[in-house]
């Protein structure tokens, strides 16, 4: 095996259930592997690269590494940084004018001696990484770049399963149980659930079959009028499909009729074509992120859904709540470990053969967990709203499907 002399570790993106338990396990298997090889995580993700600026992971924290397992959110920090985005980087003094940012991301990596860089984040953070892979590479620079998949989306081309979006679906789903408490807390309440999901939404379904799995295993008494009806999804909604509103309206106006509430999922993305149409009809500009990406919470989609039904049904009173912060800064689950395990440790050994790529469970070549190529990972994989677990999700509360999407790419 080539032995790696020094590793260093980097998060970016948003937040997720897995990334203080994919550094964890790295620095885990490479202690249990050799503990000579230096490690250093960068603080804030691209930023701290950019910056030099970096944590030693002492001896102190590779005896107790086992404790990210229990915390959500990223230890090292997280940042949103598109190295490709010369002129962000500028702007935010991460770079001086004339340089280039992924050389300096690049030199910065030799200065500091690392041959491997794991990088744990989305489809963002790993394309960032695809660029840099290849910059690297066409400088010959002598450094591997190996990813992990972080998104609570779940919507990474060509990998199964994105670390840490079991976890959010259990998370958003506990979330809930609370807050639909509030149905009778005025009469004929609208409750609209904003659940995490930019162009996919795999994670609000998820969330919603979660979430009546707590239904399940509670007891009702609709006598004193504890009714399942009441606290159960009535309506899901998310980029995939195409939404009827008038016939989701009349649908739903009977069930607030007979149950005195409304309950809606919804995903992020959801509507956001025609709540961006309505903000650039009005003279109004539309916020976007580094990556070119509509910023959805300043769109608010969950407050439009809410404004679309609320006159229609009827309601006197919306309320609108929103999981995603709730649900991405919990640690992860035991799924999500295990998971989280098998890829830092397949991370590890393609770290010893230099062999660069995302880790991941690759759908185009059977399933197999393997170092995907970088070239071939791409944001915005939709979800399959032909699976039959989402079609008896929709049979069991009524709802039609609508047109869908082609999952193809």
């Amino acid at each position: 095996m080539n032995k790696p002399k020094k590793i260093a570790i980097l998060t970016a993106g948003g937040l997720a259930p897995c990334l203080n338990s994919a550094i964890g396990s790295l620095i885990e298997r490479y202690n249990e592997i050799d503990p000579s090889i230096e490690i250093i995580c960068y603080r804030s993700g691209y930023k701290g690269l950019l910056l030099g600026d970096s944590y030693p992971v002492t001896a102190t924290v590779r005896e107790k590494a086992g404790l990210l397992q229990h915390f959500g959110g990223s230890l090292i920090g997280n940042s949103r940084v598109k190295l490709t985005n010369v002129a962000d980087c500028i702007k935010r003094g991460l770079v001086q004018e004339g340089q280039d940012p992924q050389k300096v991301a690049a030199d910065q990596l030799i200065k500091d001696g690392v041959d491997i860089l794991h990088t744990i984040g989305g489809d963002d953070t790993n394309t960032a990484a695809a660029d840099l892979a290849a910059f690297l590479a066409r400088n010959n620079y002598p450094l591997t770049v190996i990813g992990l998949p972080k998104t609570v989306d779940n919507d990474v081309f060509p990998i199964k399963q994105s670390l840490g979006a079991w976890t959010a679906a259990e998370q958003g789903a506990r979330y809930f149980a609370n807050v639909v408490a509030e149905n009778n807390a005025n009469p004929r309440m609208l409750i609209v659930h904003e659940v995490m999901g930019r162009s996919c939404g795999w994670l609000t379904a998820a969330t919603a079959v979660e979430y009546r799995k707590l239904l399940d295993r509670s007891e009702w008494l609709p006598e004193l009028g504890l009714n399942r009806k009441a606290f159960e999804v009535h309506a899901v909604f998310l980029p995939e499909m195409n939404i009827d509103i008038a016939a989701e309206a009349a649908r739903l106006r009977e069930v607030m009729d007979t149950v005195d509430c409304v309950n809606i999922f919804v995903s992020e993305g959801a509507g956001v074509e025609s709540i961006v149409a309505e903000m650039q009809a009005k003279g109004q500009e539309v916020p976007r992120d580094a990556f070119g990406h509509v910023k959805l919470d300043a769109v608010n989609p969950g407050k439009w859904f809410g404004e679309q039904f609320a006159d229609m049904l009827g309601a006197e009173k919306t309320l609108i709540q929103k999981s995603g912060y709730f649900a991405r800064a919990a640690a992860a689950n035991a799924a999500d470990i295990r998971l989280i395990k098998s890829c830092a440790d397949l991370a590890v050994e393609c770290a010893f053969r230099r062999e660069a790529g995302v880790i991941g469970h690759d759908e185009d070549q059977g399933g197999v967990l393997r170092a995907i190529e970088f070239p071939r990972i791409k944001g915005g994989k939709p979800f399959d709203v032909d699976l039959p677990w989402f079609d008896a999700l929709l049979a069991d509360i009524g709802q039609s499907k609508g047109s869908k999407v082609e999952v193809a790419h």
